[in-house]
């Protein structure tokens, strides 16, 4: 009916999703909008029989995917309350799993709906939607309130794409930022309020790409530069992957997520009429290192490979919480993997001193000095993974 009114109005393009990956976090449905347009004065007119050959296909192959859906069994008008985009709907709740805070998603929403009306009530697309959600749940593995980040908020430290949208790095929201919250996050960092990209070094794109080539190897294309420019981070995992793996792209979509079950068989086309057969033949129990021997028929002939069972219980071992009240106590805010340290044992430093960077689901943050002082230790390395209130170092 919104669509109907909207064309109605003169609008020109609407977003529909095929009928079969359509509604709930996705948009509406192709399919029925062509239907509804059949005898309408600004029909556009589409095979109907072909699109529902479509929507057949991707009925099926929506099959393998459940994994990954947001959830939702039936539309929600909660989405007036909190204004989560669907996309981000559908990524939150793994975040937030991710984060130690997956029976917490009542608490996000609600978060989420705060943080929003806290930033002026932005608008919501990729990175900004991402932005109010990182503050929604760095706030709730922190208890913290509204209330909270305008008392307390000249201690903590927010998370980076939170400091990177109040200084201005995505961009100007209509009418600015608040000036005190934006005092708040960035402490000392100084905002501009020109044109993000006016900040930014032009790129030898010829210099890079020998770099580039360098760092990885000789095989890498000039859109991998690109994405390497653009997720420096995300692009070095990848790689790292692919390394290890090598290219699973190439692996059936069922065999990729859910694996061979006992004796099946799969045609895996490496490439361009290459193809290897592999048999799944049975698994040996764990050792006491979780690994187990995997026996398999690769083109008729029998391998035996050791593959690390994740799915076995490891007994994780606890790490020294930060006291409640003692400030020489750096503690992480939340469940992460400490990424690198800016500081040594020894060193000494000033209040918002960069101390450490913690990485989690996505969401990365930068710890820093609550007052001056020396680093009198550090208790756990980079790359140690940490709950929330860990105990990483110790200012006094």
């Amino acid at each position: 009916a919104t669509y109907l009114k909207a064309i109605e109005a003169g609008v020109d393009v609407v977003d529909c999703a095929i009928g079969a990956l359509s509604g709930l976090t996705s948009q509406p449905n192709f399919n029925a909008v062509v239907e509804m347009m059949k005898f309408h004065e600004r029909a556009n007119p589409y095979d109907i029989e072909e699109l529902n050959r479509h929507s057949t296909y991707w009925e099926a192959v929506r099959e393998y995917y459940y994994p990954f859906e947001s959830g939702l069994r039936a539309s929600s008008a909660e989405v007036y309350y909190h204004e989560i985009p669907g996309g981000q709907y559908s990524n939150l709740k793994p975040q937030a799993a991710g984060l130690g805070l997956g029976d917490k998603m009542e608490e996000i929403k609600k978060a989420y709906r705060a943080v929003n009306e806290m930033f002026g009530d932005i608008v919501k697309v990729t990175p900004s939607s991402k932005v109010v959600g990182d503050m929604a749940l760095f706030m709730v593995s922190n208890g913290l309130t509204v209330e909270d980040i305008y008392t307390k908020g000249h201690t903590l430290a927010f998370p980076e794409s939170v400091v990177s949208l109040f200084k201005g790095e995505i961009g100007q929201p209509v009418g600015g930022f608040d000036a005190r919250l934006q005092q708040i996050i960035l402490k000392d960092v100084k905002p501009f309020t020109e044109r993000p990209n006016e900040h930014l070094a032009p790129v030898d794109f010829e210099k890079e790409f020998k770099l580039f080539k360098q760092k990885f190897d000789e095989h890498v294309k000039f859109t991998d530069l690109l994405s390497y420019l653009m997720y420096p981070k995300v692009f070095e995992e990848y790689h790292q992957k692919k390394l290890a793996y090598g290219s699973v792209r190439k692996i059936p979509t069922p065999q990729f997520f859910y694996g061979l079950k006992q004796d099946e068989e799969a045609l895996i086309e490496i490439d361009t009429g290459k193809a290897i057969l592999v048999r799944l033949l049975t698994i040996g129990e764990p050792d006491v290192h979780g690994m187990r021997k995997v026996f398999m028929r690769l083109n008729g002939q029998t391998r035996i490979i050791e593959i690390l069972d994740r799915g076995i219980e490891v007994h994780s071992h606890e790490h020294q919480k930060a006291e409640k009240g003692k400030s020489e106590h750096i503690a992480a805010p939340l469940q992460g993997k400490i990424s690198q340290f800016f500081v040594k044992e020894g060193e000494k430093v000033k209040t918002n001193t960069p101390l450490f960077t913690l990485e989690a689901m996505k969401m990365e943050s930068t710890i820093t000095a609550l007052k001056e002082g020396t680093v009198k230790s550090i208790v756990l390395p980079a790359g140690t993974l940490v709950k929330a209130e860990d105990l990483v170092m110790v200012v006094e």
